[in-house]
């Protein structure tokens, strides 16, 4: 006999509550960014550096510490593909519970890390991780979450990998292009390993099912 066991995730012990349309609130942060120290709202640091007409679409790239082993593959993973994320409206922000002094440092001694373009926000406090309840209360770290915020600021993708498990800029970034064609085309859906370019379906009645 098999016995299978599920946890449904709460919060405050209560029902469980997903993550999904949430929308972000803005929030005051510090970063280390292009060689310098910055802080503030991150849609109001956007605007003022003429990233982007308007508000763009962001994803938020948690991870468990600087100095380890598997983030800096992760974060130069995501730098290799970080101007095809620029061209398509969408900012990068990497999250760790380090403070933005220690991402200063690593990004100076570390080869593969000082390749990276995109700020690398401290979050010492834990508010964020915790806002996106991606905070490890055992470890102390941010666990390895990946959201994706529409320019309405609600997360439409989200995920957690397991501390021992990296994750795939390329999806990432596919993920990205299908919730970017839905939410310029609502009454087209994209199916399983859609690619950007490829035949999307139409959600009428003579499409159910097929």
């Amino acid at each position: 006999m098999i016995i299978l066991s599920f946890y449904s995730h709460t919060l405050d012990g209560g029902d469980f509550v997903s993550l999904l349309y949430k929308e972000v609130d803005d929030f005051e942060a510090y970063a280390y960014h292009q060689k310098q120290f910055i802080g503030g709202n991150r849609y109001d640091r956007c605007v003022e550096a003429g990233c982007y007409p308007g508000k763009p679409w962001t994803l938020f790239f948690f991870y468990p510490a600087d100095f380890t082993f598997v983030c800096p593959t992760e974060l130069e993973d995501l730098q290799e593909k970080y101007q095809e994320f620029k061209k398509v409206n969408c900012e990068i922000y990497a999250i760790s519970t380090d403070t933005h002094f220690a991402h200063k440092t690593w990004h100076d001694i570390s080869k593969n890390i000082s390749k990276i373009e995109y700020p690398m926000i401290g979050d010492p406090t834990h508010t964020l991780t915790y806002d996106f309840d991606v905070f490890d209360e055992n470890d102390g770290l941010a666990q390895r979450g990946s959201f994706i915020i529409d320019p309405e600021g609600k997360i439409v993708v989200y995920e957690v990998n397991a501390g021992n498990v990296g994750r795939n800029a390329e999806e990432l970034l596919r993920r990205l292009h299908a919730c970017q064609f839905v939410y310029e085309h609502g009454n087209n859906v994209c199916p399983a390993k859609w690619k950007l370019g490829e035949k999307t379906i139409q959600t009428s009645i003579e499409n159910v099912g097929k």
